[in-house]
């Protein structure tokens, strides 16, 4: 699997992309660099899906992914997982704003779909 290293070693950016799929969870938006947004939509999308399988190994591998953090969890498998049932997939959209000053580093919103009722 190829992924981004984003200047990190691993387990900094384990933690990184652990922090930032529970922040677009629980806010379900954030603002970032294009490049952490491409790589953390992976594991928001992964997340969810586990959400929606709902059985206990799905649980215990977003709790161990996510730190034990058990309201985001909660959360991903209770509200997330009923809002997207009938969406195979795509559940984060990426919307790319302007460049950062200092290092011109193009900054985005990754925000979860709204799902169309």
């Amino acid at each position: 699997m190829a992924y981004r290293k984003l200047g990190r070693d691993n387990k900094h950016r384990r933690s990184m992309l652990a922090t930032l799929t529970k922040q677009v969870v629980m806010n379900e938006s954030i603002n970032t660099t294009e490049t952490r947004a491409k790589e953390v939509r992976k594991f928001v999308d992964k997340m969810i899906t586990y959400g929606k399988k709902g059985d206990l190994v799905a649980r215990r591998k977003a709790l161990a992914f996510l730190h034990n953090d058990t309201e985001v969890v909660d959360k991903i498998f209770n509200d997330l997982a009923k809002r997207y049932e009938n969406r195979n997939g795509g559940y984060t959209q990426i919307l790319k704003l302007s460049e950062r000053r200092g290092d011109d580093a193009l900054m985005v919103v990754l925000k979860l779909v709204e799902e169309a009722k």
